[in-house]
């Protein structure tokens, strides 16, 4: 009896543990809550801001997402990201609406283009073995200066309706209400069941392979109360203009490469090399390579970004991305990624990108001055990092 009260509170520790930072998201949510209701200024779950903060964020968890994989080779970063996000935003629009170039051939070739910058970045990082930050510090230089010459110091706009659609719509895009929130609703509620089937299978999975997977009533709890999120997620998105398409797109990346960093053999030579790059060399690792991998996905990645961003200003201007690599650096650790590699979750990624898109939303709500919306952000990440690290020598120590 006392062995097995020892274990479940011990799985209660673990579990809280896991979910630091999710903990702190819904407790700043509340903060700002009862802030802006207080103040008289709306509030913080209308669903109209809803839409825009998952709209205004769609790029920092799609960034984040590449980000993640770069951290876990070893704590490295790539500092070029915004300016590939202004380059391909170019490209777009320099062929979608100053060539008039059919859309779907546009988006493909745009896709290439932040590929092959990554693989370019990529080939110096893994197989010359310059350091990222020397790389991508240059990248960033390069790749704005060549997004200025594409663009010759223009914004190009408007893009078209037809490509519009497939970033800035919603769906089921109707204007019956009763319409929108009844599809919103099934496809929060198809989403949820996805979510408990794939849940319990992998509980199912591990429990054969005899792995310990905690008290069934803690499982049960965090579906629970996942579900209700999401489904009061979905209800508020219901009273607004339904499911926005960006979020479709960020959940297939999520799902995709949550998938292939959990449950895939590439994944996890990402952890090892992050781990101990000799260690996984003498394991038959091929690390060159798997940098490698790294570094163009994350040109592919800034490619999608790219292609949200320009739909979601409706034009392709100069200074587009700066500043996104530090969100996506940020969102990363604040989600529990280690700044010396080897650990770190994409659903910590995605949390720490919300946890960013809250603070902005919230202080811009409140009329808090931009400069210390910067001050706030500088010091979360602090924080972040310093969890992070003290963590890890208490681990050691203990």
């Amino acid at each position: 009896m006392e062995n097995s009260l020892t274990k479940n509170r011990q799985a209660i520790k673990n579990t809280i543990t896991r979910n630091t930072m999710l903990l702190a998201l819904v407790i700043v949510m509340l903060f700002f809550q009862a802030l802006i209701v207080l103040s008289g200024k709306g509030s913080l779950f209308a669903p109209a801001n809803i839409s825009n903060l998952i709209t205004q964020n769609a790029y920092v968890v799609v960034l984040a997402s590449g980000m993640l994989l770069c951290i876990l080779t070893g704590g490295n970063i790539d500092l070029s990201v915004g300016s590939i996000v202004a380059l391909v935003g170019a490209f777009a629009g320099t062929l979608i609406v100053n060539m008039g170039a059919n859309i779907y051939i546009s988006i493909l070739l745009c896709l290439i283009l932040g590929a092959l910058i990554g693989a370019w970045q990529g080939f110096w990082i893994a197989y010359i073995r310059i350091p990222p930050f020397i790389v991508t510090l240059a990248g960033m230089l390069l790749w704005r200066g060549v997004a200025l010459i594409v663009l010759n110091g223009l914004t190009i706009s408007p893009f078209p309706s037809n490509y519009l659609r497939y970033f800035t719509s919603f769906i089921p895009g109707s204007q019956n209400q009763d319409l929108v929130f009844a599809v919103t609703v099934a496809i929060g509620v198809v989403a949820i069941l996805i979510y408990i089937v794939s849940q319990a299978a992998g509980r199912i999975a591990k429990q054969k392979k005899g792995y310990e997977t905690g008290p069934v009533i803690l499982f049960v709890l965090q579906l629970v109360i996942i579900s209700v999120v999401v489904l009061f997620l979905f209800f508020l998105l219901a009273h607004n203009k339904g499911v926005p398409a960006v979020l479709i797109i960020i959940a297939a990346i999520v799902l995709i490469y949550s998938y292939f960093t959990s449950n895939t053999v590439p994944g996890r030579y990402l952890y090892a090399l992050g781990g101990n790059e000799k260690a996984a060399k003498m394991s038959g690792v091929n690390t060159n390579r798997m940098l490698f991998f790294a570094y163009t996905n994350m040109g592919f990645l800034s490619g999608v970004a790219a292609l949200m961003c320009v739909a979601r200003f409706n034009s392709a201007a100069p200074s587009a991305g700066t500043n996104y690599e530090l969100d996506a650096i940020a969102s990363c650790f604040i989600g529990g990624a280690s700044a010396y590699g080897g650990t770190g979750t994409i659903s910590g990624a995605v949390i720490g990108a919300i946890f960013m898109g809250v603070l902005n939303n919230g202080m811009s709500i409140m009329g808090i001055d931009s400069n210390w919306q910067r001050a706030v952000k500088g010091l979360v990440l602090l924080a972040a990092v310093v969890f992070d690290v003290v963590s890890k020598k208490r681990k050691k120590s203990g």
